[in-house]
Parts: C-alpha cells; structure tokens; sequence
C-alpha cells in the first residue's frame, strides 16, 4: 500500500479528521480545490452550536453536543479566535410560544445544559433592542473565525506528518487486496493513481459521487443559502446570535454578531442543482421582511450583499429530518455524507468517531 489512509476532502470535518489520525501512518489528503476550506466550510454562519434541535439520539444531536465541548476546549487552549455569547431563539407570532417550551425539553434530553425560557421583559432587560413574546436562552452557543480553526487542524495535521495534494480530483475507485486503488487528476490534467489501506470519504457536496465510485448510492442535495451583513452601528445593538422558530427546513434567517464587529443576516435556504454563489441584491427585501419582526431598528437600506454557502443535504425538499451518515461501509471504507449543519461544530467530535472505527 502506498498510503495507510486516504481522506477525500479538505473542509473543516476532513482536517478534523486528518489531524486526529495523522501519525498513524502515512496519511494523505486530496482536495479538489487549490487548497482547503473552500467550500461548506468557509461559507457558513461561523456559529458554535448546541445540539437544541435534532431528535434525541441522533448523530447529529450527540455530535453537536460533544463537538460544542471540543471546539471550546481547543479554541481556548490554543487562542483560536471564538466566543461564548449564548443565543436567543425568538418567539414573535401568538402560538409560537408553545414550541420554545418543546424546543427546551428537547435540547435537555440531547445533554444541553442551562437552557432558559425568559419572558418579554427578561429578554428586553438583555437586549434592549430586541422584540419578542417569549425567547429560550441558549447559554453554550458562540461564534468563531471557521478560518482559524481550519488553520489550527490543517497545521496539526502536518505536524503529525500529513500530507495535502491541492487541485487533485478523484475520478474513480477500484477494490484491491488489503484496500482500494484511487485515480486521481492531477492540476496539470494528468492522471496518476496510489493505492490505501483505508479511505474516509469527505468531500462535502459531492460526497455522493465518490460514494457512488464504490457502489454506494447517496444522493446529496444542494441548500444554497446567501448571507446579508449589517454595518457596526447596527449590528452593537444586538450582541448574541438571535433565531426565530425554525421551519421544517432550516433554522431560520438569523442574526448574528460577527467577531469583526459587523453582524450577518442568513441563510434562506433554496435547493439548486449547480454550485452558484451569487447573492442577488433583490433577496435583501425578504431578508428584511423576515427579521424585522424581532429586529426593529433593522431598514432595508442596512443590508449590504455577502456571501453564499451551500449546505451538503440528505434531506431533499419536502423530506422530513435526515441524519448524518457516518458509516463504515466494509472494512477500510469510511462515508461521511450529508454533513450539513451542525457538521461544522460536530466537526472534532466527528474525527474523534472516524478514528474510533479505523
């Protein structure tokens, strides 16, 4: 074998992975892109999240939880740049109160700790400048630089003798004795192929086509979301990430304050067959539409375009809840697909799960 193990992808879930068995033996990783954290990774709300949502159980619930207490663990033991803020998740509309209440049982059951539901006055005495019925204070969310942590496992990981091939694609997978042989195009179009023991697939919004190589059918769904920022001034007003009631879909257009001072609006959610990250400046008007209710002193003249991410989803339009899949397939094959949110806060946890089963 030429490798040990091989890792399809360099977003914050495929560093996390490399650094945490990187010395184990000789460990690559490929990335399609000129280098990592250019996709899903970079191209999200940046936010440390606790693990309220997802059905107790679930990977995704104990992921988030146990990535929450990792990522706060290494980002203050190393100076990474994040925040404990907490967040507020925002009832606004009669009726939706009822669903803080469900949301607090649910997130207890899932280990999160401190939860709080706080009347109209409580939340007004801590943020002044925010309207709502009824809020459930989140005390273990926070925001971080995604950038910085990249840095931190990207930098791990060579130290523990990784090695990274940017601009490399894969374009097949065969079985072979004692592993798998992979084919790969190189930057300059050339082909070339190695052969490794064990094979962690990664690679976020196409996941499902390096799973497709070995015969395995997922089908990934591209949630594109586009972000809003708003200017300081604007953004000093309100200091914790705020969330309305999430829909069936998504958690909500949300706000949240930026480690630079600005803060961000986002994401939508719409499903899209291409990668496509511009942010049409129209979309500002529903934007403002949907945060005004808990954000009043927000005016459409604020919204300044940002970004776009795509979200790697299982969960197609009108499905109900998917769960991450984190499987080993047969010995030395490793799927990690449909790691959308939380998979950036999951990520540490996640690597710590993969080397657990290698």
């Amino acid at each position: 074998m030429d490798a040990f193990a091989t890792i399809v992808g360099a977003g914050m879930v495929g560093l996390a992975v490399a650094s945490e068995i990187g010395g184990r033996g000789q460990v690559y990783v490929v990335e399609r892109e000129e280098t990592y954290g250019r996709g899903t990774s970079s191209r999200n709300s940046e936010v440390i999240h606790s693990g309220i949502y997802y059905p107790p159980g679930s990977l995704k619930a104990e992921l988030c939880v146990e990535g929450n207490r990792l990522l706060y663990e290494i980002g203050e033991r190393n100076g990474l740049p994040l925040r404990r803020t907490g967040k507020l998740v925002v009832a606004v509309e009669e009726g939706q109160e009822g669903y803080l209440h469900c949301l607090k049982e649910n997130g207890e059951s899932n280990g999160v700790e401190g939860l709080e539901v706080l009347s109209a006055e409580k939340v007004r005495k801590l943020q002044p400048y925010l309207r709502a019925r009824l809020a459930l204070w989140v005390p273990s969310t926070g925001i971080l630089n995604a950038h910085k942590f990249m840095d931190y496992f990207y930098l791990k990981a060579r130290e523990r003798g990784v090695e990274f091939a940017f601009g490399v694609e894969v374009v097949d997978i065969s079985r072979v004795n004692g592993g798998f042989e992979v084919e790969v195009r190189e930057p300059d179009g050339s082909p070339f192929s190695f052969t490794t023991e064990v094979l962690v697939n990664s690679a976020g919004l196409y996941a499902d086509r390096i799973a497709g190589l070995l015969g395995y059918e997922y089908r990934v769904h591209f949630a594109k979301g586009v972000y809003f920022s708003l200017p300081p001034a604007k953004a000093e007003l309100v200091d914790v990430p705020v969330y309305p009631v999430p829909d069936r879909y998504s958690l909500g257009i949300h706000y949240k304050p930026e480690l630079d001072g600005r803060g961000k609006l986002g994401p939508d959610i719409e499903y899209i067959e291409y990668e496509d990250y511009t942010v049409p400046p129209e979309r500002a008007m529903d934007f403002y539409k949907s945060v005004k209710s808990f954000l009043p002193f927000v005016e459409p003249e604020d919204l300044v375009p940002e970004m776009a991410g795509i979200r790697p989803k299982l969960q197609g339009p009108g499905d109900d809840f998917r769960d991450f899949v984190i499987r080993q397939e047969e010995p030395g094959f490793v799927n990690l697909v449909g790691i959308d949110s939380p998979g950036l806060t999951a990520a540490p946890a996640i690597a710590e799960m993969v080397a657990g089963m290698l």
